[in-house]
């Protein structure tokens, strides 16, 4: 029952709608079915299927809204949920950011959904989890990973006549293996709609690489160094960077993408010339839904060209105070590289650190966006080309936007955290103090 087709959906959003008494009335209806493997110190601890559908409704009357939400789909109950937004948009307050029902639109159709992913069955996952236990068991190490997939649906109706509807599916496996001695980690993440590009035993037989090889760490000095930034590191830093491209914090003076003393600094050259970035749903190895929360299309944009801020986002409340149209922030972020491999990029490198990841990323200044966090699960010495070996945990106390400024090589980007990201070849990278983490 959690997975509707368009029809299907369209046919209970119709019906909601038709209950409704409001001014204006907007539907949602979604729903998910999948299921996971957790497992740690080598065993499965947990497996489980989960199928769940929800509809929320909200009513507008004037500039008053009210909300409700139901997973049951008798009409008794879909009449019920309609009668309750509408007594909640009755108490509730004017919003004086209120903005009216957009109308029909036309969306791309959209390649989330993938039919290999939707058919995984508990014996597939069994068999993914199975491929990473026997390499921590082979390389007599302690394995403790989460495999996860979904198949969703999510579908818009108003009473303007707007309807979308999204079909899509996900497979995203996550492990840490530890040499038993517990001086020794390695992590890898990863995500796809498409089943076949997962490979759990792949991605295993790296973090077991990882967990042997930092074993051992040696502690050097903190200071400034060149770095070689993993995909998933890079992601860690520049996720907080993609939530500035917002036009209305910018405009407030909230991000690093205000001006001082008023304004943007849209149009400003931010980065290094080899920094490009942008957001295609329709990008094949990323894609995302084509149509907003609110109705709105998403399509391709470009929010860094040569280093120079090209757009910024705008809600449609904003858009409409600053005299623009909206532009909506896509997920599938893309940020450009070159070709060279994570193994160029460190055989280019006299002396530098290659660092696996970052974690307890936090804010120390938002208007220069200044993070502080700590290197996990494998960080290297790198001299003449080479790893020499492992270091210790570093505190660092960076700002991506700097870090953009310094940028010596991308390599090819790969699908990771937050878009498509290629590891990094930075200088000056700010390590400030060491950690006795693992």
């Amino acid at each position: 029952m959690a997975i509707l087709s368009k029809e299907e959906a369209q046919a209970i959003l119709k019906k909601v709608i038709g209950f409704s008494k409001a001014d204006s009335c907007e539907v949602s209806l979604r729903g998910s079915d999948g299921g996971n493997i957790r497992y740690a110190r080598n065993a499965v601890s947990t497996a489980g299927q989960i199928s769940v559908m929800s509809l929320g409704v909200s009513s507008t009357f004037g500039k008053k809204t009210g909300s409700a939400t139901i997973n049951e789909f008798d009409d008794a109950s879909l009449q019920k949920v309609v009668k309750r937004a509408e007594e909640l948009a009755m108490l509730a307050p004017e919003n004086p950011e209120f903005m009216p029902l957009l109308g029909p639109q036309t969306f791309a159709e959209s390649k989330t959904f993938n039919a290999a992913t939707a058919a995984i069955t508990p014996d597939t996952r069994a068999e993914m989890v199975g491929k990473s236990l026997g390499v921590s068991k082979a390389a007599g190490l302690d394995a403790a990973g989460f495999l996860e997939n979904s198949t969703s649906f999510n579908a818009i109706m108003n009473s303007k006549g707007l309807f979308a509807y999204n079909k899509g599916t996900n497979v995203s496996f996550s492990v840490t293996v530890r040499n038993k001695q517990g001086t020794g980690s390695g992590y890898i993440e990863q995500d796809f709609n498409d089943l076949a590009k997962m490979d759990t035993l792949a991605l295993s037989k790296i973090a077991a690489s990882k967990a042997n090889g930092s074993a051992g760490a040696k502690a050097i000095e903190p200071g400034k160094y060149t770095v070689i930034l993993e995909p998933l590191a890079a992601s860690d830093m520049l996720g907080n960077m993609f939530r500035g491209f917002d036009a209305r914090s910018a405009d407030e003076g909230r991000s690093f993408m205000s001006k001082k003393g008023g304004g943007t600094r849209l149009g400003e050259q931010l980065f290094s010339e080899n920094v490009n970035i942008y957001s295609d749903p329709m990008n094949p190895e990323l894609p995302s839904s084509t149509w907003t929360g609110d109705g709105l299309p998403v399509k391709r944009t470009q929010w860094v060209e040569k280093g120079v801020v090209k757009n910024l986002s705008y809600s449609r409340y904003w858009a409409a105070q600053k005299n623009v149209e909206p532009i909506p922030f896509s997920r599938s972020i893309v940020m450009e590289g070159g070709n060279q491999s994570l193994e160029d990029l460190i055989k280019s490198t006299e002396k530098g650190i290659l660092v696996t990841r970052f974690w307890y990323i936090r804010s120390v200044d938002p208007q220069t966006l200044l993070l502080t966090g700590l290197t996990r699960d494998g960080t290297f010495y790198i001299e003449n080309g080479e790893i020499k070996f492992p270091l210790k945990n570093f505190r660092f106390n960076e700002s991506p936007v700097i870090m953009l400024n310094n940028v010596e090589a991308l390599g090819k980007p790969v699908r990771t955290g937050t878009g498509m990201i290629p590891p990094m070849k930075i200088r000056d990278f700010t390590f400030t103090s060491l950690s006795d983490a693992i």
